[in-house]
């Protein structure tokens, strides 16, 4: 077995690999770009020794930000012909190509957090606090239902092919999409990665998109596909909680962020689903919820809005298999260990669960989700995904965020104040 020091050097390593010069990609081949909140997830591996590195990382992400406010999902700092869909496709209208659509929110929760470890990064914080506040408004402006924050594309969840959108993507017919080639199925079996059925409706909400000039306004009315997702819902409720702490220690007026927590607390609500007893995703167009238990729901207590009806459902799945936490519920008849979003786990999920878990006073579950993905990873190394039967590697290799996880949380030897208290 491979030791806790082997693996910490390993993750060093993976992400010394992964490091392009001021920001990181994912893994080699299979994502050749800086992605959004993979990105903000290595800044907290290279907290663990390197702390410039670990600002330069957010800093670089936030360049890339629209003048709407919002921060892209895909920054295409360097063009690679091989991807697709790249910049062509998405003809974003930023400072530099870009996608058009952004990713979950979690930026200013950690730099809060490299704040916390770093004191004389304040300055540094302080020139990312205005941008983190635009990046805010722009979801509380354009993807604000009820105080639930929605998407337009999956990919805007990170939870690309979750069973959550098997519904509304039944209702889409993809017209007008171009023959197109996958470069993602050439680096991982085809049995991991989404279906081509997925794919088609994603490029064609790209399409929509793109032909609009990604004007936010317009796509309200028009996409199809707009849904209220836990995971943007409550990674927004906590950045917005955290930007809010840093604003009163440096005597902002904060009225604006205390504003939208109000509305996003109550908003959360609206994604509670008795039939499940558990936050689910909200279609806007048809008014049903996806009826599925997802690792997002479990982002809840991580939100702050978590309470004990939520622990039926984190308990029952947590015995059903080895690993948790699974992207999807074993018992949904959707259930696929090992394809991407509609089964495996995700380290990096389990670290944010495992936190919020804690900060809920639940220290017994949190502890024992931390132990098991610390099994996980130092037996079966820093796959993108895995399978919660077993644990075996899933998706990508040498990935960053669950090497960067590793070690900020995962790991014994980490120094990291965050999690340090329970783990």
């Amino acid at each position: 077995m491979t030791t806790i020091d082997a693996r910490d050097a390993e993750a060093r390593q993976i992400l010394r690999t992964n490091d392009r010069g001021g920001y990181t990609v994912p893994t080699h081949g299979l994502y050749p770009y800086q992605w959004n909140w993979d990105s903000v997830f290595a800044a907290i591996g290279f907290a663990e020794h390197d702390m410039g590195r670990a600002w330069q990382e957010i800093e670089t992400l936030m360049s890339a930000q629209w003048p709407n406010g919002m921060v892209p999902h895909i920054v295409f700092h360097q063009i690679d012909p091989g991807y697709f869909p790249g910049p062509d496709v998405w003809r974003g209208v930023g400072p530099v190509p870009s996608s058009g659509i952004s990713q979950p929110p979690i930026a200013a929760t950690f730099v809060r957090w490299l704040l916390a470890l770093d004191p004389g990064g304040e300055a540094r914080a302080r020139a990312l606090y205005p941008r983190l506040v635009e990046w805010h408004r722009w979801f509380m402006t354009w993807r604000n239902e009820g105080g639930a924050i929605v998407v337009t594309h999956p990919w805007e969840t990170g939870r690309d092919n979750c069973p959550d959108w098997d519904g509304p993507f039944a209702a889409i017919e993809p017209e007008g999409v171009d023959q197109y080639y996958r470069r993602d199925t050439t680096h991982v079996v085809e049995e991991e990665r989404p279906r081509r059925w997925d794919y088609d409706r994603y490029l064609y909400l790209v399409k929509l998109g793109a032909e609009s000039g990604w004007d936010e306004a317009h796509l309200g009315r028009v996409t199809p596909f707009r849904v209220a997702d836990p995971t943007m819902t409550f990674t927004l409720l906590r950045s917005t909680r955290d930007l809010a702490a840093m604003g009163r220690d440096w005597g902002e007026d904060v009225s604006e962020l205390e504003a939208w927590i109000g509305q996003m607390e109550a908003g959360a609500e609206t994604l509670w689903n008795p039939a499940i007893g558990a936050h689910d995703t909200l279609d806007i167009r048809s008014g049903a919820h996806s009826g599925v238990v997802s690792n997002a729901s479990f982002l809840a207590w991580y939100a702050g809005v978590g309470d004990d009806r939520l622990l039926a459902a984190y308990d029952r799945i947590m015995t059903e298999v080895r690993y948790g936490v699974p992207s999807t519920d074993p018992h949904h008849p959707a259930y696929e260990p090992k394809r991407y979003w509609r089964g495996p786990v995700w380290a990096m999920l389990n670290a944010l669960v495992a936190l919020g878990l804690a900060e809920a006073g639940h220290l017994d579950r949190a502890r024992a989700l931390t132990d098991s993905s610390r099994e996980m990873m130092r037996e079966n190394g820093f796959a993108e995904y895995f399978d919660p039967r077993d644990g075996a590697p899933a998706g990508g290799r040498n990935f960053t965020w669950t090497a960067a996880v590793w070690l900020a949380w995962a790991s014994p030897n980490t120094r990291n104040a965050i999690w340090a208290a329970y783990i």
